[in-house]
C-alpha cells in the first residue's frame, strides 16, 4: 500500500487561518447584532459551532495539504463546500437581522447606534466577504504548488482561468450583498429569498467545478479543454444574473444594481462566445484520427516480428 504524501504544513496553516478568521468575523457580526442576555446566548452558540467546525477543519485541512503538490483537488472541493455551507448560514442570519432592523425602522444598536455607523458596518460586511471568499478559493486551488505543470505558459493560462473564477465570485457576492446593504425600497420577499439562495448555490457549486476540472485532467493538463466551467459560468452568472439585475432595475427601481458588473457580464458573454467558436473551429480543423491506421501502426511497432517466407522460384518445365 502506497503511503500518502506528507502534508504541506505552511499551506495547512494558511488555509486554516483564513477560514477560521472569516468565520470569527461573521461571529462578531452575529454577536454584536444582539443585545442584553440574548448576546450571551448567541456568543455561546457560535463558540460551540466554531469548536465543532475546527474539529472537522483539522482533518480536512491536513488532507488538502497532503494533495496540494499533486494533481488531485478532491479534498479541496470538500473543504470549499463545507466552508461555504457554514459561512453562508451565518451570512443568512446576519442578513435576516438587518432585514428585521429595517422593518422596524431602526439601526442595530450593537454597532454603537446611528444609521451612518450601521451603514458602514453593512459595507464592511460586503468588503470582508469579497476578500475572504476569493482568497480561500485561491489558497485551495494552490496554482503555485503545481510543480507538475512544467511549461510556464500553460501555468499562466491556468492562472488566468482562476482569475475569471475570482471575478465571478465577486459578481455573485455583489448581487447577494444588495440584500443587506442600505436600501430605499425593499424587494418582495420571494425575490430576496430567490436571489440569496441562487447566489448560495452558485458559491457552493461553481468553484468546485473549477477545481474538479484541474483534478480530472491529472498531470497532463490541457487548458483549452477545460470548458465545463466557462459554459456553466456563461449561463448561470453572465446571462442569468444580467437578467436578474435588469429585472430589479426595471421592475423594482432598485438603485443598488451595479452597472459596472452588468457591463462586465455583457463583455464576458461576448468574449466567452468568441472563445467557444474558436475552440469549436480548432476541433473541426484538426484531422480525425484514423483508427485502422493507428491500429496497424501499433501492430507493426509492438507486435512480434514474423520472418517473411522466401519466394519460391518457378520450376522450368
Amino acid at each position: 500500500m502506497v503511503a500518502p504524501p506528507p502534508a504541506n504544513k505552511p499551506h495547512v496553516c494558511l488555509s486554516a487561518i483564513l477560514i477560521m478568521g472569516s468565520m470569527m468575523l461573521m461571529d462578531a457580526y452575529l454577536v454584536e447584532q444582539n443585545l442584553g442576555p440574548r448576546k450571551i446566548g448567541v456568543c455561546i452558540m457560535v463558540l460551540v459551532g466554531d469548536v465543532c467546525f475546527l474539529i472537522v477543519l483539522r482533518y480536512l485541512a491536513v488532507w488538502v495539504g497532503s494533495e496540494v503538490g499533486t494533481s488531485k483537488r478532491g479534498y479541496a472541493m470538500i473543504l470549499w463546500f463545507f466552508y461555504v455551507f457554514v459561512l453562508e448560514i451565518k451570512v443568512y442570519f446576519i442578513y435576516q437581522n438587518y432585514k428585521a432592523a429595517d422593518g422596524k425602522g431602526r439601526s442595530l444598536d450593537g454597532w454603537t447606534g446611528g444609521g451612518g455607523v450601521d451603514g458602514v458596518a453593512r459595507k464592511a460586511l460586503t468588503l470582508l466577504l469579497s476578500i475572504c471568499v476569493p482568497v480561500v478559493y485561491i489558497t485551495l486551488a494552490a496554482i503555485d504548488h503545481m510543480d507538475y505543470v512544467r511549461p510556464h505558459k500553460k501555468k499562466e493560462e491556468i492562472r488566468s482561468r482562476l482569475f475569471w473564477v475570482v471575478v465571478d465570485l465577486l459578481d455573485v457576492l455583489d448581487m447577494q450583498a444588495n440584500l443587506w446593504e442600505p436600501q430605499r425600497k425593499g424587494l418582495p420577499l420571494w425575490v430576496e429569498g430567490l436571489m440569496f439562495f441562487y447566489c448560495y448555490i452558485l458559491l457552493l457549486v461553481l468553484p468546485c467545478v473549477s477545481l474538479s476540472e484541474i483534478s480530472m485532467q491529472g498531470v497532463n493538463i490541457v487548458p483549452h479543454k477545460m470548458m465545463l466551467y466557462p459554459i456553466l459560468s456563461l449561463v448561470t452568472i453572465n446571462v442569468i444574473t444580467l437578467f436578474i439585475r435588469g429585472g430589479n432595475m426595471v421592475f423594482y427601481r432598485d438603485v443598488r444594481v451595479s452597472g459596472i458588473l452588468m457591463g462586465k457580464n455583457v463583455i464576458a458573454i461576448v468574449l466567452k462566445t468568441c472563445s467557444f467558436v474558436q475552440y469549436r473551429r480548432h476541433l473541426g480543423d484538426g484531422p480525425p484520427p484514423v483508427l485502422g491506421v493507428e491500429m496497424q501502426k501499433n501492430c507493426v511497432s509492438h507486435g512480434p516480428k514474423v520472418p517473411m517466407p522466401l519466394p519460391i522460384g518457378k520450376k522450368h518445365l
